[in-house]
């Protein structure tokens, strides 16, 4: 879709959607400025757009950082409650629900394909890396295009690296006590998000940067993840199908909680 913007009563365009999206971000476009689109009947304020100066609120990309630096890292509560972390993760699929369904259907079917072929333990890593390089585009209202989920065979090694690595402490953490198997889970649960957001990040920084990140967090990821088990029940009644809007619905939902926590660790 294509929008018109007004600056100091000059009238500016037409510019596409995700340009528009940028121009908020780098405060190119102000919430006073006027925009309008074919759809609409008249022009409104940029601040009316649903979702259009929440992205703003997403930090710069993780500079190059020592490998020691994480250990200073003090986690802490997100700012954002999850209820608006849902909200900004509707608006980031607002017009985009074909391409992040797309996704994770594809997401599936290769992870499915994979298992029968006993290869699920090798890509398994690689794969979750591009579905949250997918959705952290969308959450940012940056180029998503279908292709980044494979984007993390570009980095084969450091990913299943990190798979491995997440999954061998977890193990390790459950063969103790089921409870601290879970707090493990939560604790590395950014860890592929790190990687997506970081091309030079090895795979045990980014096991401890999520672990840094996630102190303090972990009830709060916990506590958004069950906001969604009232959906899944309402899915069920429609044979599954629901899930098809529910599955990007969540992973978007993650992908702003990480933009939210990681805010507060990199202060």
């Amino acid at each position: 879709m294509q929008w018109h913007y007004a600056k100091k009563n000059k009238q500016l365009g037409p510019v596409e959607e995700e340009d528009l999206f940028r121009m908020a971000r780098e405060g190119a476009l102000e919430p006073a400025d006027l925009v309008w689109n074919e759809t609409m009947s008249d022009w409104a304020p940029a601040s009316s757009v649903k979702g259009l100066f929440v992205s703003s609120l997403v930090p710069p990309p993780f500079p190059s950082v020592p490998a020691a630096a994480p250990a200073t890292v003090s986690g802490g509560c997100g700012a954002t409650p999850n209820s608006e972390l849902m909200e900004r993760a509707r608006a980031s699929l607002e017009n985009r629900w074909g391409l992040g369904i797309g996704v994770m259907l594809l997401y599936q079917v290769v992870l499915s394909a994979a298992q029968y072929a006993f290869a699920g333990l090798i890509i398994a890593g690689p794969m979750s890396v591009g579905l949250c390089q997918v959705f952290m585009a969308l959450a940012r209202r940056t180029e998503a295009r279908v292709g980044q989920l494979f984007d993390g065979f570009n980095r084969f090694g450091t990913a299943l690296a990190a798979y491995l690595l997440m999954t061998l402490y977890i193990l390790l953490w459950t063969l103790l006590l089921i409870v601290p198997g879970i707090i493990a889970t939560y604790a590395y649960a950014m860890t592929f998000f790190i990687l997506a957001d970081d091309p030079t990040v090895k795979a045990s920084d980014a096991l401890s940067r999520s672990k840094a990140m996630m102190d303090g967090n972990k009830w709060k990821l916990f506590c958004l993840q069950c906001r969604f088990i009232g959906w899944a029940l309402l899915c069920l009644l429609t044979c599954g199908i629901g899930l098809l809007w529910l599955a990007p619905y969540v992973q978007a939902s993650l992908a702003h909680f990480y933009d939210d926590v990681r805010g507060q660790t990199g202060n």
